[in-house]
């Protein structure tokens, strides 16, 4: 039996053995690439910080803990093996863990050193950032720190406590069973004896814990408040700062003079008094915090609560501002009193012209049938920019042809790892403009890519790194690689980029055989010295493996370079939760190993823009907010991961926005933020909501990135918009937009309604919209006639300093799937216009208002007849149109059909 024993405990260690090797070999596998990975990519240097950090900080960690530990347990081994005393308690006497001997307590050390080692290499960054970190220059209200303390020094301080802490509390507890073992310390119902020698090395270590306590209350618990969310704010209360606080402090002193009773205790007998200083102690942090804080809240606060917040309230008003950028906001006056007239509009006819018709749900539902080409080609985000046109200023909309993997043809090694590896050009077509079918008129289209504009060539339209590249692929094979479909035929190319890791031995084809799990490309004849493999495609993983202390913006976006290429450009953030007194932010994000799932802040930056090449994937990080204290020690740690602004092309310049994620989060922050006055902040008197309308993304209801002229400037330029509408209420009080041309690149801007004036609001714009009966029946009847109709985004125009409201109307056909552009809805203050074009719907909303049109200058008589004559059919065509119309109110369907053929005659003779 014990034979039988031993064996099965052999056989239990040799199969822990055989899953610690295999585990390691799977990380040294995946390091290993991650070497190759970041040599090919230019930031071994960003690698090697980080593995360097890593191991120094897991062994020093590690070595640390266990010379401390096994320090520990000899001292209690040393203290305990002569001793002729025997434990008093049946279960320790049956152990004598003197008898295992110091190795297996050097052992035991060494497996849990092991373990803290690999915890605390994890907070590599954390160590980082506390030698590199630099000065915000801002001081906190309460302990006049430098909000650097809270960013830098506060997550080293807790690793350092926490680390500690364990520390202790295994040695005591190690310590504590070796006495009890060995009869040392007795603990019984009825006794407790110790001797001197345990007494001694145990009250040592119960000392250090109340040190540790001490130092957690002064740098944890107090630095909580400042953190504290209760309902009117994020930040110390006056309950907090003048109840909590002090009792902290209370705390802090009686945790060290209860250490300091402990420790006496080695030298006099003062059992009694030490525990009732521990009772004592106990008693007030548990009893203090439950009854104190309470009674003065209810007593001294709630009775006079605005009073004795308002110091407090003005601190989370300035903290959030700060933290959020907020206090950059540049607040204008509208006067109200400008009526916009036909005259303003042809006055603006760039802003007119970039109206956005095309929603991105509809054109990518367009593109999807007329420019896929493919069934393996997807286009899977559509994306807004500008360039200039012949001249002018025009708003775009982009969309790239990416291979999505999951439909090439034939499922096999070489089509999906060898053959098509990439997709292949863009989409490019203006905001407004439609063809006579209802469909966009494409800039750039079709593969290979044609353009109709000189300066949209696109030279390199190959998309080896994208959104939808998911998987690894081999290029430079001796299989024929797919480049683009020319009819019938297949048009082929080989990689001629710089992407990707060579495969220019045997071990590194079998190094990415075992890291792929794939044996077919070790046996694969088609890879050579010359081949490469690209992985890590995904743009999104891309930039996560490099820099994976940046959240990442929900919409990269690409664009054509002046040289032709297709680049990706990807919003990142620095960000965190330790701006004092800010308030608190949500959001989901994805996690890595060492970054998990980051569910809130109250701090953030649009730091880093990152460029990537859609052809060879290099990558480059352009730092677009020199201030922010957190890239300084981001650069300060990796000093050749970032650039300059300075550095960008031009070309790339052009094209940067300011993007959709920041600017919601300080648009609803704004929405009460921008009331500074506490007392106004407590009654949320003047506070702004952003309008919610039933068929818009409920995350992001009216926010647009659009090409219009603000008030008080001299021409149009690409900004982001967001109304705002005053609480429970429907009219428009303000609206705020975020710069992204030049060197105006993140202003932010408010521009206030006089709160006097009405001006409507989106929601009540959609009800007029829906309540007028002309509209609404022409929309029931494209309905019920096999179609669908979709009513596209409210768009909202600022022009002078008036509101112009636009809605697109597009109609599918019954079970089909390209929504065409027929009909364009255009509102302004009380009159409301649905035309089948944008220009005829402006000249007809505002007619009366507007100068008449000049004459036309033909002068033959031919011409004259001729225009009377189209004069008179258009009237003819309104009138059938009108009694068809009337034929159906009164339910009158032979009228109503005998009125359509009589129009669609008229129609006939205009054609």
């Amino acid at each position: 039996m014990p034979i039988l024993h031993k064996k099965r405990i052999g056989l239990g260690f040799t199969m822990l053995i055989i899953v610690f090797l295999f585990i390691l070999l799977s990380q040294s596998l995946s390091l290993i690439s991650d070497w190759l990975w970041f040599s090919s990519e230019g930031f071994f240097t960003v690698f090697s910080t980080i593995i360097k950090t890593k191991v120094w900080l897991g062994i020093a960690s590690g070595l640390i803990f266990f010379s401390l530990l096994s320090l520990n347990f000899y001292i209690a081994y040393r203290l305990s093996r002569d001793s002729s005393y025997v434990s008093r308690i049946n279960f320790f006497s049956k152990f004598d863990l003197s008898k295992l001997g110091l190795r297996i307590l050097l052992g035991l050390s060494l497996i849990i050193s092991t373990f803290v080692g690999l915890v605390v290499s994890a907070s590599w960054l954390s160590v980082l950032k506390y030698f590199q970190g630099v000065s915000f220059n801002i001081t906190d209200p309460i302990f006049s720190r430098d909000i650097s303390f809270y960013f830098f020094s506060l997550p080293f301080i807790k690793i350092i406590l926490g680390f500690l802490f364990w520390l202790v509390i295994l040695s005591l507890i190690g310590a504590a069973l070796q006495y009890i073992s060995r009869g040392l310390l007795n603990i019984s119902q009825k006794s407790f004896t110790v001797t001197k020698k345990a007494k001694a090395h145990l009250s040592f270590l119960i000392f250090l814990i109340f040190s540790l306590i001490a130092a957690r209350i002064y740098y944890v618990s107090m630095t909580d408040l400042l953190y504290k969310s209760a309902e009117l704010f994020t930040g110390g209360s006056y309950t907090d700062i003048t109840a909590r606080l002090p009792l902290l402090w209370v705390l802090f002193g009686l945790s060290l003079f209860c250490g300091l009773v402990v420790l006496l205790n080695i030298f006099f007998r003062w059992r009694r008094f030490t525990t009732t200083v521990i009772v004592l102690f106990l008693a007030v942090g548990i009893l203090g915090g439950m009854i104190y804080p309470p009674l003065v809240q209810r007593l001294v606060v709630l009775p006079n609560e605005i009073a004795k917040e308002e110091p407090y309230i003005k601190r989370n008003i300035e903290a959030t501002q700060k933290a959020f950028a907020l206090d950059r906001v540049v607040e204008r006056d509208l006067s109200g009193d400008s009526q916009l007239t036909y005259d303003d509009i042809k006055n603006n006819e760039m802003v007119i012209k970039n109206i956005r018709l095309w929603e991105r749900e509809p054109l990518l539902d367009t593109l999807g049938q007329v420019q896929e080409i493919r069934t393996y080609y997807d286009f899977v985000s559509v994306d807004n920019d500008r360039y200039t046109i012949d001249g002018e200023y025009r708003q775009t909309m982009i969309s790239p042809r990416e291979l999505n993997s999951n439909s090439v043809p034939s499922d096999t090694f070489i089509n999906q790892r060898l053959a098509y590896t990439h997709g292949y050009g863009a989409a490019l077509t203006p905001v407004n403009e439609v063809t006579e079918e209802g469909l966009p008129q494409l800039f750039v289209k079709d593969i290979p890519p044609q353009s109709s504009v000189d300066s949209l060539k696109i030279k390199r339209p190959e998309v080896y790194f994208g959104e939808l590249t998911n998987s690894y692929v081999f290029a430079n094979t001796e299989a024929q690689e797919f480049d683009y479909p020319s009819g019938e035929e297949n048009v082929y190319a080989d990689y001629q980029g710089a992407g990707g890791v060579r495969v220019d031995s045997f071990w590194k084809k079998a190094l990415f055989a075992a890291n792929f799990r794939s044996l077919k490309i070790l046996l694969s004849d088609d890879i050579n010295q010359e081949s490469r493999v690209l992985y890590h495609r995904n743009i999104k993983e891309r930039v996560k493996k490099v820099a994976p202390f940046l959240m990442l913006d929900s919409d990269p976006y690409i664009v054509i370079d002046d040289e032709g290429r297709l680049k990706w450009i990807y919003d990142t953030y620095t960000h965190s939760d330790n701006y004092p007194y800010a308030q608190m932010m949500n959001v989901r994000q994805e996690g890595s190993s060492d970054f998990p799932t980051y569910n809130s802040f109250n701090y953030i930056r649009n730091a880093v823009k990152v460029v990537i090449d859609a052809y060879d994937g290099s990558m480059k990080f352009y730092i677009a907010d020199a201030k922010d204290p957190l890239i300084k020690t981001y650069e300060k740690i990796f000093p050749r991961l970032f650039k300059s602004m300075d550095q960008m092309p031009e070309g790339l310049k052009a094209h940067l926005r300011y993007p959709e994620d920041i600017f919601k989060f300080q648009t609803e922050l704004y929405s009460v933020y921008h009331m500074e006055e506490p007392q106004i902040f407590y009654n949320k008197e003047d506070k702004w909501e952003i309008p919610r309308l039933g068929q818009s993304s409920p995350d992001d209801p009216m926010m647009r990135h659009i090409i219009t002229k603000l008030p008080e400037e001299e021409k149009e330029e690409f900004i982001l918009m967001l109304p705002f509408t005053p609480k429970n209420k429907d009219n428009m009080s303000s609206w705020m937009v975020a710069r992204s041309d030049g060197d105006h690149y993140g202003e932010l801007v408010v521009y206030r309604f006089p709160k006097q004036k009405l001006v409507f609001g989106p929601s009540q714009i959609v009800n007029r919209i829906n309540q007028d009966t002309e509209i609404s029946q022409q929309i029931s009847l494209w309905d019920q006639r096999g179609s669908e109709v979709i009513q596209g985004n409210l768009l909202v125009i600022p022009i002078e300093e008036s509101i112009l409201y636009v809605r697109p109307l597009y109609i599918r056909a019954a079970g089909g799937q390209i929504p065409e552009l027929k009909q364009v809805i255009v509102a302004y203050e009380k009159k409301i216009v649905m035309n089948q074009n944008l220009s005829t719907a402006l000249k007809e909303i505002f007619t009366g208002e507007a100068e008449s049109e000049p004459a036309v200058s033909e002068s033959t008589a031919e011409t004259e007849e001729t225009t009377t004559s189209n004069e008179e059919l258009i009237n003819q065509a309104n009138q059938y149109y009108r009694a068809a119309l009337e034929a159906q109110k009164q339910g009158d369907w032979t009228a109503y059909g005998q009125q359509i053929e009589k129009l669609g005659q008229v129609l006939s003779e205009l054609e």
